[in-house]
């Protein structure tokens, strides 16, 4: 039996993709391994949202050429860089379904190059999940952003999004096999179903009618969508059985810089954003996304940045320094900032934000409250789990994944918070209705 190798870089949206990848590759008889050394095709599941990542693909792929396996590349950079890999079968990334032509193909020593954008995969392949209790269903491909910044574009393409009657389907499928987190995934969910009349509040209202006990947890929303629909979506996120979680990137705290960047928003709108849902719900997590360094940023305007941070105080931060990524507009912008400028702007908003997240997490001590088990910790008897806000709480014990267990925070640091199992009546954490 043949054995093979899924590596993935990226985003939940990438992980999906691997996961349909093996479940197609094992109804195919083939075996999935963990452990590269054991495989006799390895398939790199790329990403190309950040250079540095995008670079630790280039050097795995010589790594990997040392060892004589066959080598398959997949996803973004397989789609964008098909020059550069003219010599490795390639999977674009709507072509996920044809993995098992290609694994085939190249045993028997053919290239092939599955690359075309025409339809998108079908949501219900098999699929191996890589976590056993979360689901990740991919609700859309593709964005209808033009961002300058962005290569993911020209590997995504523009926005097509899946029926909603395809993600119930999948998602009552995921709960009938005890799945107890569903992730809601895609380039932008704020903008899923504008190209089939439909929209993100209709999709989670039909979601939280399966009978079942699970939480959803929506993804990444761009504000220029997210204004479209929050009346909507605020009403929606009462339910019980979605996670109070709100990931919105503003990218920067300056307008002239966000509209540079073709952002299609003001400053003005996130924060009214960030203090609407946090009105409605007080203890939600709020997760941001900034580019440090964007070509022509002054120093007042990344002043404005950091400002903007300390006034919305997220719970989390993706912090990138600015990286020019071929082929798109930003790349050839003038006045680029120097490396070691941007470097120092990134470790000050990096010191920001960690005073920020400790502030943050004080506040959770002495909170009690179920959360679901979902990952194994570092250390042994170690286990990592969420709470209705989708906190990261630690708690040492005997548990399985899928377990819903009291705690009470008793600990915190700059990055968790840890928890004690306690013995009274939990609160309702996953609901049947």
């Amino acid at each position: 039996m043949t054995k093979i190798h899924i590596e993935t870089y990226g985003c939940a949206a990438n992980i999906a993709d691997s996961e349909q990848m093996a479940g197609l590759l094992k109804k195919a008889e083939f075996k999935i391994v963990d452990n590269v050394d054991d495989a006799d095709v390895v398939i790199i599941n790329t990403c190309t949202v950040k250079g540095p990542t995008e670079d630790r693909f280039w050097t795995r792929l010589k790594e990997l050429q040392e060892t004589y396996k066959i080598l398959i590349i997949a996803g973004c950079i397989a789609q964008t860089e098909q020059k550069k890999l003219k010599a490795f079968p390639l999977i674009g990334t709507n072509q996920i379904h044809k993995v098992v032509e290609v694994v085939e193909e190249a045993l028997n020593e053919n290239i092939v190059k599955e690359i075309a954008c025409d339809k998108v995969p079908d949501l219900n392949l098999p699929i191996i999940r890589k976590n056993p209790i979360i689901e990740i269903i991919p609700i859309s491909r593709g964005c209808l952003g033009a961002c300058t910044y962005c290569k993911t574009k020209h590997a995504r393409g523009n926005l097509r999004s899946y029926p909603v009657e395809d993600i119930v389907k999948r998602a009552e499928k995921a709960v009938d096999e005890n799945v107890r987190e569903i992730w809601l995934t895609s380039q932008d969910c704020g903008c899923y179903g504008f190209d089939i009349d439909t929209n993100l509040p209709t999709l989670l209202n039909e979601l939280i009618k399966i009978k079942g006990k699970f939480k959803i947890r929506v993804g990444m929303m761009n504000p220029e969508h997210l204004e479209k629909i929050q009346d909507q979506l605020i009403d929606v996120y009462q339910s019980k059985k979605i996670f109070k979680f709100l990931h919105l990137p503003v990218q920067s705290g300056d307008n002239e810089v966000l509209e540079n960047m073709k952002r299609l928003y003001k400053v003005q709108l996130f924060k009214d954003q960030i203090n609407a849902f946090r009105a409605a719900f007080p203890e939600i997590n709020i997760m941001t996304d900034i580019i440090v360094g964007f070509p022509g940023e002054t120093s007042t305007q990344n002043w404005n940045t950091m400002t903007l941070v300390r006034e919305i105080a997220p719970d989390s931060i993706n912090i990138s320094r600015f990286w020019a990524r071929p082929n798109t507009p930003a790349a050839k912008m003038k006045n680029n900032i120097p490396g070691e400028v941007i470097k120092h702007r990134s470790n000050v908003l990096t010191d920001i934000f960690h005073n920020i997240s400790r502030l943050q997490n004080e506040r959770w001590t002495g909170w009690e409250g179920p959360i679901i088990i979902d990952e194994k910790g570092k250390n042994e008897c170690e286990f990592i789990g969420r709470n209705e806000s989708y906190k990261q709480i630690i708690v040492v014990g005997d548990f399985k994944l899928g377990d819903v267990v009291p705690v009470k925070v008793v600990k915190f640091d700059t990055f968790a918070l840890f928890g004690k199992v306690i013995k009274t009546e939990p609160k309702i954490i996953i609901s049947e209705d």
